[in-house]
């Protein structure tokens, strides 16, 4: 469980806050969405909880525990995160990155076990990317590169995983393939909370979306308690219409175009 109590995040430097007074929880067996406009505090409640951003006031917990208590050996093995932007300082073998998420688990001069590399073959599949297992990383696509990310993420075999923008440079097939598989990790007891600009994927998956706006929480609550367009474009600032998914009749945005001004 994530739980977040009057988080305050500012940059030093900054005249208003980038989280502002957030409280929220996101319960095991659950998939939990941060949505919200571009610096509207998603990213920094992220780095609140790796301890990347300091904590004002109030305080994020990973199952009851403030992070600021505990050491990066605890975090590393209560949480596993794929963050927004990623690269490695030289290219190495796909399998070889994914195994890096069994390193709070080997220490520093352990070998990996036979437990170490079942974990990593089933991270490779779970985020379909086997078949890339041999290649090197400056080998992959965008798409690629990202659902090898998540590999990594899932070999660290963690009750918790927070993805922020997960889906970027993925095209449709793997972007629904990567929202199958986080709402079927939380179904089977994982902490999952995500941090997405595809509110229409969000409203089809995830249990709660916790919708942000100038660092306060605008909405809280079901996909369907939250996607209102008075709202939508009230903090979006862009004219929306919200209707129902045909396929499965969850909340769905559509965006408006605005009139021609000639």
């Amino acid at each position: 469980m994530i739980e977040a109590n009057d988080l305050v995040v500012r940059y030093r430097g900054a005249d208003v806050n980038a989280v502002d007074g957030v409280s929220f929880v996101s319960e095991r067996g659950n998939l939990t969405a941060l949505a919200g406009p571009n610096g509207s505090g998603k990213s920094s409640i992220v780095r609140a909880l790796l301890r990347r951003a300091e904590t004002t006031t109030g305080y994020i917990a990973i199952d009851g525990r403030d992070v600021r208590t505990l050491d990066l050996e605890e975090v590393a093995k209560s949480v596993a995160v794929v963050p927004q932007r990623e690269d490695t300082a030289f290219p190495i073998r796909v399998r070889d990155y994914v195994a890096l998420g069994r390193y709070p688990h080997l220490g520093l001069w352990s070998a990996p076990t036979a437990t170490d590399r079942q974990a990593v073959e089933e991270a490779l599949s779970q985020a379909g990317v086997d078949d890339l297992a041999a290649r090197d990383t400056n080998a992959l696509s965008g798409g690629e590169w990202q659902r090898v990310r998540i590999a990594r993420a899932l070999a660290q075999k963690t009750p918790t995983l927070v993805l922020d923008e997960p889906t970027t440079f993925l095209d449709v097939a793997h972007e629904m393939g990567i929202f199958e598989l986080l709402s079927s990790l939380a179904r089977a007891g994982m902490t999952v909370l995500l941090v997405s600009h595809q509110l229409n994927l969000v409203a089809r998956f995830a249990d709660k979306i916790v919708l942000l706006s100038r660092g306060k929480i605008a909405s809280s609550g079901s996909p369907a308690e939250v996607m209102k367009a008075e709202r939508l474009e009230s903090i979006y600032g862009w004219p929306v219409v919200v209707t129902r998914d045909p396929a499965v009749g969850a909340p769905a945005l559509v965006p408006l175009r605005r009139p021609l001004q000639l």
